[in-house]
């Protein structure tokens, strides 16, 4: 399994962060891609903007964003 955890955030704008990482449920591992916001106190919190991507599909998913950045 790989390690749970933040690969990376992304700064979206207007307080706002895409947060990349690794996350567990269910005893299963994915790929979690989610808009995360600053709140009153200036601490992120998840919204439920966002893909859990299961590791089966990763590979899949990992193409069609290359082709869709070669579009650009």
């Amino acid at each position: 399994m790989a390690e749970i955890g933040i690969i990376k955030d992304v700064d979206k704008g207007k307080g706002e962060i895409i947060r990349i990482e690794i996350t567990e449920y269910k005893g299963k591992n994915f790929l979690n891609l989610r808009v995360w916001y600053t709140d009153k106190d200036g601490e992120y919190k998840p919204t439920q903007k966002g893909i859990a991507i299961p590791p089966e599909l990763y590979d899949e998913v990992k193409e069609a964003l290359l082709e869709a950045g070669s579009r650009f």
